[in-house]
């Protein structure tokens, strides 16, 4: 018998459909639901990319800085066709430049086509946003005000989570960090804390750095904010980048889903991005295009 906790080891692809099955109804049960795309009516649908890197710049290793534009004026018309009622970004946006003069134009052009596609959206601070820039720099470059906060779209709570910050609780900013010292603040827990008291509704989080794992790609103080999520007992699922690769796990009755890398790979063949539906029922329903693995058990 499978054991619901092995999820993020006992999952392979399908053919674009996660259905994740909230924990008050189901606990860690995946199933294949192929109707997503005419089972939508009443559901909150939502875009999702990350760690597209942008950059002018040569590839380094697997990383493909250039072609993220490219890829991400696929996942746009893909986008347009299937009307998310807004758009998330999960941080990585841009890859660190030589000066901040340049790594605001590469954020300027990134964001342009970003921006383009909705005006609804959000952005998760990814360590690479703020290598060169500061948060107010780059929060600036795409007009937004805070590095984490929520919001309710149609009866679903939505949380954005910042753990660019230092283990002193300082924040990240032009190269005064080590990348893998990454926190979530005394502040911001605190804030985070409160949010989810007051907050009665289903709740789905979105954060850059990794809350499920405890190596280099995972906020250290990880384990006090997956208990805020747990004594709350209305956070569905988180969604998180970082690592650039597909994984899932469950933890405490909550899913953790890691997306895949826009700038990993070079061709339309190694793009990745993805559309979440998420029911009234509390079922979260996840489309994975191309690299974006999608799930059930094995």
């Amino acid at each position: 018998m499978l054991n619901p906790h092995d999820i993020g080891r006992r999952t392979f692809l399908r053919d674009g459909s996660l259905v994740l099955a909230a924990t008050a109804i189901t606990p860690s049960l995946l199933i294949k639901n192929p109707s997503f795309a005419d089972d939508s009516a009443k559901a909150v649908r939502v875009g999702m990319v990350t760690d597209l890197h942008y950059a002018d710049k040569s590839p380094a290793g697997s990383r493909h800085y250039r072609e993220s534009i490219g890829k991400l004026e696929t996942a746009s018309e893909q986008f347009a066709r299937d009307q998310p009622d807004f758009l998330v970004e999960l941080g990585d946006f841009i890859d660190a430049a030589d000066s901040v003069e340049v790594e605001q134009r590469y954020l300027k052009t990134i964001n342009k086509e970003f921006a383009a596609i909705t005006d609804d959206r959000h952005y998760v601070l990814g360590n690479h946003c703020v290598d060169t820039l500061t948060k107010e720099e780059f929060l600036a470059g795409v007009e937004k005000e805070d590095s984490y906060y929520s919001f309710d779209r149609q009866g679903i709570h939505f949380i954005v989570l910042d753990s660019c910050f230092r283990s002193d609780g300082e924040s990240y900013g032009r190269r005064n960090f080590q990348w893998t010292d990454a926190n979530v603040s005394a502040e911001e827990l605190e804030w985070l804390r409160g949010d989810l008291k007051s907050n009665p509704k289903p709740t789905v989080v979105f954060a850059h750095q990794r809350l499920d794992v405890s190596n280099y790609h995972g906020v250290k103080n990880n384990a006090e904010v997956r208990k805020a999520f747990e004594e709350s007992g209305n956070v569905l699922a988180v969604f998180q980048g970082h690592s650039h690769q597909n994984d899932l796990k469950d933890i405490g009755g909550i899913h953790y889903c890691t997306l895949a890398a826009m700038v990993e790979g070079s061709g339309p063949e190694s793009n990745g991005y993805s559309l979440m539906d998420i029911h009234p029922d509390g079922t979260i329903q996840i489309k994975g295009f191309v690299r974006q693995a999608s799930y059930q058990w094995t």
